[in-house]
C-alpha cells in the first residue's frame, strides 16, 4: 500500500538515499529540510529526485512543522544538526535544533491530532560514550569518560574502573549505560527518549535507531564535522595526509548508507520494534588509522597518516554494535563491509569538489580549548 512519508531533514546523504528507495518502493516522499549551507553550499543537491516533494523550512518553526506533517503518515525524523566537536562550542545552536527541533515535530503531531502510523526516528551511536570492554579480573564492565589528566598524559586506553588494568573492547549492545560526552550525543539521547516517551504515551509506533558511523556517496565532504571517512577523504583529494587524534586506533563500526536505509525500511514496515531503541551498525570493528588507509589505496594515494597524538573533548576510545538485536526483531543484515563498500564511495568522490576544512576544524577546537 503507498504510503506518504516525511523524512524531516531529507536533503541529507542518508535521508537522499531513503528518499530514492521510497520512490522505488512506490511512496510518495516529502522532505522537509533547512539546506544549511555547512552541508548543503549550493542549495538544494542536484541528487535529490524530482519526484521528491520538497519543503524548505526548519525544525524550530512550530507553525511549519505543523504544516509539512499535512496528509502524511509515516514520519522518518532524521533533522539534526551533527559534530561532535561542533556541538561543544556551539551549544546552543545543537540543543535548539536538536532537542528543540523535536519537541516542535512531537508538539505538532499532537495539536495537529494527524493519526501518523509510524515514526522512526534517528538516534546515535554516540549517546553510549564509551561501549562495553572486558578486564581480565572482573569481567564485562562500561567505564566512565577518560578524565582529561588521562588524555594530557595521551594514556588512551580504557582502564578498568574497579583494577586500573587495561581493558579490551567487546561489541556494544542496547543494555549498555547511556553516558554522554559530548552536546551532540546529549541532544540525540533526548531526540531518541522524548520520541519513545511520545510514542508511549499517545499510542504511536515509534522506533529509535541508534545509527553507528554511516558512510556513503552524497556525505558532505566539505563539512569539517560530518563523519570521518568523509573528512578524510576530503584530505586525500586535496593531496594532504589524514589527520588521526590519539594514536589512530581507535575502535569504531563503519555501516554502509545502503544497509541504514535497509534498517529504516525495516522499522516502518515491521511492527515488532516498536517502542524500541536498537543498534544500527556492520557488527564488525574497524581502526581510525585503517579507515585512513584504505581510503588512500582506494584513491591510488601514497599518503601516510599524520598521528597527531591530540586528544579532542567528546571522543571516545573504542565503540562498535552488538546488531544481534536488530537481526533478531528486524530481520537486518547488512550486505557492505567497508573494504567492499567503500569502493562505489571512491568511485563517486572522484568527481566530487570537496573543499579541505581540518585544518580550520582544529583551529576552532583549539581556540575552545578542546584539542591539545
Amino acid at each position: 500500500m503507498t504510503k506518504r512519508v516525511l523524512i524531516t531533514g531529507g536533503a541529507g546523504f542518508v535521508g537522499s538515499h531513503l528518499a530514492d528507495a521510497l520512490l522505488g518502493a512506490g511512496h510518495d516522499v516529502r522532505v522537509f529540510d533547512n539546506l544549511t549551507p555547512q552541508v548543503h553550499r549550493d542549495g538544494a543537491p542536484s541528487y535529490l529526485s524530482p519526484e521528491v516533494e520538497l519543503v524548505v523550512g526548519d525544525m524550530c518553526d512550530l507553525q511549519a512543522v505543523k504544516r509539512v506533517l499535512c496528509e502524511i503518515d509515516v514520519v522518518v525524523h532524521f533533522a539534526a544538526a551533527v559534530g561532535v566537536g561542533q556541538s561543544m562550542y556551539e551549544i546552543a545552536q545543537y540543543i535548539n535544533t536538536n532537542t528543540q527541533g523535536t519537541a516542535n515535530l512531537l508538539q505538532a503531531l499532537l495539536d495537529s491530532k494527524i493519526k501518523v502510523g509510524k515514526m522512526v526516528v534517528a538516534s546515535s551511536m554516540s549517546i553510549y560514550g564509551e561501549g562495553k570492554y572486558v578486564c581480565s579480573e572482573h569481567g564485562k564492565v562500561t567505564p566512565p569518560a577518560r578524565r582529561l589528566e588521562q588524555l594530557k598524559a595521551k594514556q588512551w586506553e580504557m582502564p578498568c574502573p574497579l583494577c586500573s588494568h587495561a581493558l579490551t573492547p567487546v561489541a556494544t549492545d542496547e543494555s549498555t549505560p547511556l553516558q554522554c560526552t559530548s552536546i551532540y550525543a546529549l541532544s540525540k539521547k533526548g531526540q531518541e527518549e522524548m520520541s519513545l516517551l511520545f510514542g508511549r504515551t499517545y499510542g504511536l509506533p515509534v522506533v529509535a535507531l541508534r545509527f553507528f558511523n554511516i558512510y556513503g556517496t552524497r556525505q558532505a565532504l566539505s563539512n569539517p564535522y560530518t563523519g570521518v571517512a568523509a573528512i578524510f577523504a576530503s584530505r586525500l583529494l586535496n593531496r594532504h595526509s589524514p589527520m588521526l587524534f590519539e594514536d589512530g586506533l581507535q575502535l569504531r563500526d563503519f555501516v554502509s548508507v545502503h544497509d541504514a536505509v535497509q534498517a529504516c525500511l525495516l522499522a516502518m514496515e515491521r511492527g515488532e520494534a516498536a517502542g524500541m531503541a536498537l543498534n544500527v551498525g556492520s557488527g564488525h570493528p574497524i581502526s581510525i588509522a585503517d579507515v585512513a588507509s584504505q581510503l588512500a589505496l582506494c584513491l591510488g594515494q601514497a599518503s601516510p597518516s599524520e598521528i597527531t597524538g591530540k586528544y579532542r573533548a567528546g571522543d571516545v576510545r573504542h565503540c562498535y554494535a552488538d546488531i544481534s538485536m536488530a537481526q533478531h526483531v528486524l530481520g537486518y543484515q547488512p550486505k557492505y563491509r567497508f573494504a567492499d563498500g567503500i569502493v562505489e564511495v571512491v568511485d563517486w568522490m572522484r568527481s566530487q569538489n570537496a573543499v579541505d576544512k581540518a585544518s580550520e576544524m582544529v583551529r576552532d577546537l583549539a581556540a575552545y580549548g578542546l584539542t591539545a
